[in-house]
């Protein structure tokens, strides 16, 4: 089993698939786990040299079925949600409607959570309170180190998407055109960052 007959295949060809710390079997029987960033634009690269890419969806999860054609479940994080626009360019063929997607973005209000109507999908977005993607779905899932312990990098992955998918709510219904006009400026990254 490889990526290569999943829906991930045109990322993992196109070499949008960077910066695994997984990338194999989840524990589900017939699934694929992928954990890292999804290259979203890439610099121009002069002669030999290799960039990396102008932006990403980062800490990215995501699970596929072997033989399938749209991505079951995903989750990461996206400095600028009007970089949005280039994920829907990228991989919005890649979702559907039965998927569950999860956005945490770094511009939107700290209050603010939203269902997102993004093309036959729906994306449920929500400010990046804690560090990382991670910790901020353990914290949706009610999960805690104790439930991993015995899993292997795929199985995590499995089980974080699964518990984030059962304890989905529904939150404000907003068109995708209307989402990216609630765009906060985007915060330097690098302030407040011990030197």
């Amino acid at each position: 089993m490889t990526f290569e007959t999943t829906a991930l295949a045109g990322l993992e060809t196109a070499g949008r698939l960077i910066n695994a710390v997984y990338k194999g079997p989840s524990d589900k029987s017939g699934y694929l786990a992928f954990r890292g960033d999804f290259a979203l634009k890439f610099q121009e690269t002069k002669a030999d040299e290799k960039r990396p890419p102008e932006y990403c969806l980062e800490q990215g999860l995501a699970i596929v079925k072997d033989g399938g054609t749209s991505i079951d479940a995903l989750a990461g994080y996206i400095h600028d949600i009007n970089n949005l626009k280039t994920f829907k360019e990228v991989m919005g063929s890649l979702l559907s409607s039965t998927g569950n997607y999860i956005i945490f973005a770094g511009n939107i209000d700290f209050l603010a959570k939203y269902t997102v109507s993004f093309g036959d999908a729906t994306l449920t977005v929500f400010p990046l309170e804690e560090s990382t993607v991670w910790k901020e779905l353990s914290d949706l899932s009610g999960l805690d180190k104790n439930d991993f312990k015995k899993l292997d990098g795929g199985g995590k992955v499995q089980l974080m998407l699964d518990k984030a998918a059962e304890s989905k709510d529904t939150y404000e219904k907003i068109s995708f055109e209307d989402f990216l006009t609630k765009a906060l400026p985007v915060r330097n990254r690098n302030e407040n960052r011990p030197v």
